[in-house]
């Protein structure tokens, strides 16, 4: 399995672990099945056998695996000063902004996320082309997060001017607007 895979692997454990302590804050008044219960106290026996150090690290920091991960090794396909920026970058998000990321529902794929690359890429392909498949730490190039919300990030440049960066209805494709077809006549498209 390539370290590519691994780190898709670990965004989608993380993304899993995020879904069901949602859910289960959510489903505090409802009546709980076997199944369940079952989890609920797996889980507590997961927690309790890995100590309160570690309990405490994963509440502080729901993204900590992710970090580390990605900490640990470059993903394939990505330029070392770009994942060197990134990690840079991840860590001092997370030390601003974590906590409300988490609350405002940005997952580690939202945040860290990469494209999956070809079988066989061309020698040109960059995971990092793919804006609708790139999570938002890999954009920020050291740039800061100003503001968060629950669908976008506000980035500020070096100048001051701010990027808005949406977490959904990224386009793959481009921006509506960015071929003449698009357009209404009389600036564009067919009028027949």
């Amino acid at each position: 399995m390539s370290s590519a895979h691994r780190y898709l692997d670990v965004l989608d454990r993380v993304a899993e672990a995020h879904a069901n302590a949602k859910s289960a804050k959510s489903a505090k008044s409802d009546p709980r099945t076997n199944a369940e219960t079952a989890q609920n106290s797996q889980n507590a026996q997961n927690a309790h056998a890995q100590g309160p150090a570690s309990k405490r690290g994963r509440e502080q920091n729901p993204y900590g695996s992710t970090i580390t991960t990605l900490e640990a090794r470059c993903p394939d396909l990505i330029p070392a000063d770009r994942w060197q920026a990134a990690v840079e970058d991840g860590r001092r998000f997370l030390a601003r902004w974590g906590e409300q990321a988490d609350a405002l529902g940005w997952t580690a794929r939202d945040l860290f996320g990469l494209h999956k690359p070809p079988e066989k890429p061309h020698p040109s392909y960059s995971r990092l082309s793919r804006y609708d498949e790139t999570g938002l730490i890999w954009l920020l190039q050291g740039r800061p997060v100003v503001a968060l919300t629950e669908a976008s990030a506000a980035i500020q440049g070096s100048t001051g001017a701010i990027t808005i960066y949406r977490k959904h209805n990224k386009p793959a494709l481009g921006p509506v607007g960015d071929s003449l077809d698009d357009l209404e006549p009389p600036f564009g498209g067919n009028a027949a």
